[in-house]
């Protein structure tokens, strides 16, 4: 019973969050789509199967597919892929050229593409703004609360009331940029520099390694200098304010995404932190035990999340079809057929072999799902 109850609790999250933040990344597309009198055939939240659905007054069909790992938007005239067949393989009538989304400008497509990925980010923008209206923003300034006994930090000199304003010349405005740098920087001196008593000093600090395990299970090894904050809280902000502060969280948020990818791909950060839909499965259902403010925040952040992965110039991305767009602007022509034919098989096999990857990743991390299978088979 139990284990059905996690399934349950845990899959309804799931799909709440999923589904807010796919039908409005698809519904930027439809949404500029219809204002540039594209013709859009099927709304889709999951692939596979239909469930169920409508179709409204202007012919789309609206539905809700088996899988709700995703969604679509098909638009008349849209080639997802070269040589695609259908009406895109026939001439068009003048009144299906008027409503074909390879007939529209370039500046129209480019429009219609991005509108997914930018919804994306508003919806943060919205979510974060409302959440500091009413909730208010949670604020965990640099202050070292306490000092561990032993710690690197008390080698190095640090007090309690120090406040963090640097390290290596990089500006400290929150606790968890403080976290960060000294996480990925085990056995590395840092310059970190404090403001004590009205006075700035400079201590060098050496972080120890220490190996964790993070909510997900999985185990990191990470620099600790043994600080921890003097306390957070919750800060009201007005309507002007609050919408402000959400688009700095938003651009804040995204800068940190690609900070982490860069330090993966350089080898400086472990791979095992990405996460698949399996460990997005396990967050919901926690981020839904601590209430609605926080799957709210969660939606947020992985808005944030969906909308930039969407920019990268990886075919089969809205980012790919805009780098396919950008080169059409620069030739004055669309790439060649055969040329984007590649690009689109290298683009899939890409995403594929990621969406593998995390998902091993997160089956590796959750030992208690191999326990489960193998008490049933033995």
């Amino acid at each position: 019973m139990d284990l059905l109850n996690y399934i349950w609790t845990n899959g309804a999250a799931f799909v709440f969050i999923l589904t807010v933040i796919v039908f409005i990344h698809e519904f930027g597309h439809y949404f500029v789509a219809r204002r540039c009198g594209v013709r859009v055939e099927v709304f889709s939240i999951g692939f596979g199967p239909e469930l169920f659905g409508w179709t409204d007054r202007a012919g789309t069909r609206w539905k809700f597919s088996v899988l709700p790992l995703g969604g679509y938007v098909r638009m008349f005239g849209e080639t997802s892929m070269p040589g695609a067949e259908g009406e895109d393989a026939r001439e068009m009538t003048a009144e299906e050229r008027a409503v074909s989304f390879q007939e529209k400008s370039l500046a129209r497509r480019v429009a219609i593409v991005s509108a997914g990925p930018l919804a994306n980010f508003v919806l943060a923008i919205v979510v974060w703004a409302v959440l500091f209206a009413t909730v208010g923003q949670r604020v965990t300034p640099p202050n070292v609360g306490t000092v561990q006994s032993g710690s690197a930090a008390e080698e190095a000199g640090l007090k309690p009331g120090d406040l963090i304003v640097s390290i290596d010349d990089k500006e400290i405005e929150r606790f968890s940029d403080l976290q960060r740098i000294i996480s990925i920087s085990p056995g590395v001196p840092l310059r970190v520099g404090l403001r004590r008593d009205g006075r700035e000093l400079t201590l060098t600090v050496t972080p120890k390694l220490k190996e964790i395990t993070d909510v997900l299970g999985n185990r990191h090894e990470v620099g600790l200098i043994g600080v921890s904050p003097a306390g957070t809280a919750f800060v009201r902000h007005g309507p002007a304010t609050a919408v402000l502060k959400a688009v700095q969280e938003t651009y804040r948020y995204a800068t940190l995404l690609l900070e982490v990818l860069g330090e993966i791909i350089s080898g400086t950060r472990s791979s095992k932190e990405l996460g698949g839909p399996i460990g997005i499965f396990q967050m919901s259902g926690q981020m839904a035990e601590f209430g609605l403010p926080t799957v709210f925040w969660f939606i947020a952040m992985l808005s944030v999340n969906l909308g930039l992965i969407n920019l990268f110039p990886i075919p089969v991305l809205d980012g790919g079809h805009l780098m396919f767009y950008a080169i059409e602007a620069v030739r004055g022509k669309p790439p060649s057929e055969r040329f984007m034919e590649y690009g689109f098989r290298v683009g899939l096999g890409l995403v594929l072999t990621l969406f593998v990857f995390v998902t091993y990743q997160d089956i590796r991390r959750f030992q208690g799902v191999v326990e489960f299978f193998q008490g049933i088979f033995s």
